[in-house]
């Protein structure tokens, strides 16, 4: 859905000179939905992201980013430096100039259909989330699963956003036929902190609701607990209560790291430390400069001690990331494929949601007879 009536019209000269360099945006909207937010709209030349490095075993992963930008507005986002190569700001911009590939599922199915025997599997939101709320308006999502679907794609999903609910009966079909996993982000469990650190996502309860709705339908769901916030959410406190309401959601595994801060996300973190906690600001410049993006080992360590035995006292299981796609790693058990594999009908809602193109391969060359 495009915004008709939203267009903005003014030159814009700071962010478009950057922009410039994609030579395909389409348009720049503006909405009082979104106030203080610009979307740019852009025709994306590919959907698929080549991720070096991923493991020993496989080299590499792929990932699909439908959006550049994240109004989650989260302070500690890692992915906040990439907004520089389009000569935007880690901060502020990154939070409020967003880029929207309108035509990512349709650029999807094309590549899928010459790259399928490289691409093993792929992961959505290990960089900006796929379900951020302009998913609402641009609903690129249900293209891009029904894509990954027809192809027999495996798939990850990694959100904070509930508007996750809206496909789950479609994530239910494209599990009958791919392998899906799926995990909620929830990083703090305090309501005031989260608000302060996450403006614009969910709230915890929202997002443990959406945890429980999709073990109702059918399928697995894992939390990743990360950041946990050195001296701000790795109380044994609130680490014991997160866990608590994690299990009672439902939840499958449960991942958790220590805060890391790259360049460009450092900045930006610090300043709203020192803002909101200046009596910490000490403290992390002696965990974090000069000291590379990780918290030190020994605070890892220490952080692991603390956490086993509260997943072993409710019962929980630590996840494994997928060192494949970047998600997380489904539980080992065998998949079946549907009867008739790739040549077997598409569940309802997938064939009514591929890509133009797609559909007319799935269905055959149409004829006037």
């Amino acid at each position: 859905m495009r915004w008709d009536g939203q267009a903005i019209e003014v030159e814009q000269k700071d962010s478009l000179s950057g922009l410039a360099k994609l030579s395909n945006v389409v348009r720049s909207v503006q909405t009082p939905e979104f106030a203080g937010i610009t979307f740019h709209e852009v025709l994306a030349k590919s959907a698929l992201n080549h991720v070096s490095g991923a493991s020993n075993a496989m080299p590499f992963a792929w990932t699909i980013n439908p959006y550049r930008g994240c109004s989650h507005s989260c302070v500690y986002c890692f992915a906040r430096p990439t907004h520089t190569y389009l000569e935007l700001d880690a901060g502020k911009d990154f939070d409020n100039e967003i880029i929207v590939k309108i035509n990512v599922a349709e650029v999807l199915a094309k590549e899928l259909r010459t790259k399928r025997d490289r691409v093993p599997a792929v992961a959505l939101g290990t960089n900006t989330d796929p379900y951020q709320r302009a998913e609402g308006r641009y609903r690129l999502m249900p293209g891009v699963i029904a894509a990954l679907t027809q192809s027999q794609t495996p798939f990850s999903i990694l959100t904070k956003g509930t508007l996750l609910r809206r496909d789950l009966p479609m994530l239910v079909e494209a599990s009958t036929r791919v392998p899906v996993s799926i995990a909620m982000s929830i990083a703090i469990f305090d309501d005031d902190l989260q608000q302060s650190v996450e403006p614009g996502t969910p709230t915890a309860k929202a997002r443990l609701a959406t945890v429980t709705a999709v073990r109702e339908a059918g399928l697995e769901c894992s939390v990743f607990m990360m950041p946990v916030l050195p001296y701000l959410t790795d109380s044994r406190a609130h680490l014991d209560e997160a866990l608590q309401q994690i299990k009672a959601a439902g939840a499958t595994t449960v991942l958790y790291t220590a805060l890391h801060l790259k360049p460009g996300t450092k900045e930006w973190f610090m300043l709203w430390l020192e803002r909101e906690h200046p009596e910490l600001v000490e403290k992390y410049r002696y965990m974090y400069y000069g000291r590379g993006a990780y918290a030190p080992k020994e605070y890892r360590i220490w952080l692991a001690r603390k956490m086993q035995p509260l997943l072993r006292a409710h019962g929980l299981t630590r996840g494994v990331e997928d060192p494949t796609t970047g998600g997380v790693q489904a539980p080992a058990r065998a998949w079946l494929a549907p009867p008739g594999g790739g040549n077997a009908p598409l569940p309802s809602i997938i064939a009514e949601e591929l890509p133009p193109d797609s559909a007319l391969r799935a269905i055959g060359t149409p004829t006037l007879f």
